[in-house]
C-alpha cells in the first residue's frame, strides 16, 4: 500500500518536471556511456539532484522577473502561460543533462540553447533594445538561478554544504554559464552575492513581471488537488525571497511565520517530495557508468 503510493506520488511528480518523454530523456541522461563534466557526487550533482531544486526552482523564477528585460524578453517570447509545463520540462532537462549526461550531450544542449537565444530579439516598451544572447542579461539569469538554487538547497536541501562546497558549487555552475556565453561569472559564494548586489540598480517591477507572479501565485495550470501541495512550494519560495522584493512583487510578507510555520511545511514538503522520487533515483543510480568526469 505505501510503496504504491509512494510509486504512483513519483511518477506523477516526475510526469510533471520531466514531460511525457521524461523516462527517454533520463536513461539517455544518466545511463549513456562517456566523460561527463561533473562528477555526479560533487556539489553541483548534489544541489541540481537534491528535492529542494522545486523551491529553488520557483524563486528563481520569481527573482527572475525584476529585471525588465529579461521579463519581457520571457513575456513576448515564451510560452509560459499557453505550455508552463513544456518550458518547465525543457528547463529541467537543460539542467539535469548539463549536470549529469555526457559531456556530448551537454555540449549540444549548451548550442541548442544558444541558437534560440540568438534570435529572440526586441524593443522594450521605452524603446531599449534587447537580445536574449546579451552576455550582461545571461549573466543576470544564470546569478539569479545560482542564488536561489543555492538558498533553497542550505534551507531545505538533505545534505547543506560547507562552506567551500558553496564555493565550488559556484564556480561549477560558472564552466556551465561560460559555455552559454556569459562572460565573467561569478566562482564564489561571496562573488556571487557581491554580482546580484550590483544589478540591484537595474531591477525594478514592470506590469510584465507583475502578470507572470499573479500567474503563477494565484492561477498555476494545475488540477486542485494538486494545488494546496504547490502552494507550500510556493510559500517555501517566497520564505526565501530576499525582503526587498516582497512590497514591489506584492508578495506576501511574515516573518515570523516564515520562520515556522511556512519552513515546517517547506521542510515536509521536499521531505515527501525525496521520499516519493527515491525508487526513481535508485534506478538513476544504478544506471551511472562510473566513468570519470571530463575536464
Amino acid at each position: 500500500m505505501i510503496g504504491t503510493l509512494r510509486n504512483r506520488l513519483g511518477q506523477a511528480l516526475f510526469l510533471r518536471v520531466a514531460g511525457p518523454d521524461g523516462a527517454r530523456h533520463r536513461d539517455r541522461i544518466h545511463g549513456a556511456p562517456g566523460p561527463r563534466w561533473f562528477d555526479p557526487s560533487s556539489p553541483i550533482g548534489r544541489v541540481h539532484g537534491d528535492a529542494a531544486m522545486f523551491v529553488g526552482g520557483i524563486r528563481a523564477i520569481l527573482l527572475q522577473t525584476l529585471h525588465p528585460a529579461a521579463m519581457t524578453a520571457v513575456a513576448e517570447h515564451s510560452g509560459y502561460r499557453g505550455d508552463m509545463w513544456g518550458r518547465l520540462a525543457r528547463t529541467s532537462r537543460f539542467i539535469a543533462v548539463t549536470t549529469f549526461g555526457t559531456a556530448d550531450d551537454a555540449q549540444r544542449a549548451v548550442d541548442a540553447v544558444r541558437a534560440i537565444h540568438s534570435r529572440i530579439t526586441g524593443t522594450m516598451d521605452d524603446g531599449t533594445p534587447y537580445a536574449a544572447s546579451d552576455p550582461h542579461l545571461l549573466l543576470w539569469v544564470h546569478v539569479a538561478e545560482v542564488d536561489s538554487f543555492l538558498t533553497a538547497h542550505q534551507a531545505y536541501g538533505q545534505h547543506p554544504l560547507d562552506a567551500a562546497e558553496r564555493d565550488e558549487y559556484v564556480a561549477q555552475t560558472a564552466e556551465v554559464a561560460r559555455r552559454l556565453g556569459v562572460l565573467d561569472p561569478p566562482t564564489t559564494e561571496a562573488d556571487l552575492a557581491r554580482t546580484l548586489a550590483g544589478f540591484r540598480p537595474e531591477l525594478r517591477v514592470t506590469d510584465h513581471a507583475r502578470d507572470a507572479v499573479g500567474y503563477l501565485l494565484w492561477r498555476p495550470p494545475l488540477p486542485l488537488p494538486l494545488r494546496p501541495a504547490y502552494g507550500v512550494l510556493m510559500a517555501a519560495a517566497i520564505g526565501l525571497m530576499p525582503r526587498w522584493t516582497r512590497r514591489p512583487l506584492r508578495l506576501p510578507s511574515h516573518p515570523v511565520s516564515d520562520r515556522t510555520v511556512v519552513k515546517a511545511l517547506g521542510t515536509l514538503a521536499t521531505g515527501t517530495i525525496r521520499w516519493a522520487m527515491a525508487p526513481g533515483r535508485a534506478e538513476v543510480r544504478a544506471m551511472r557508468s562510473g566513468e570519470p568526469a571530463a575536464s
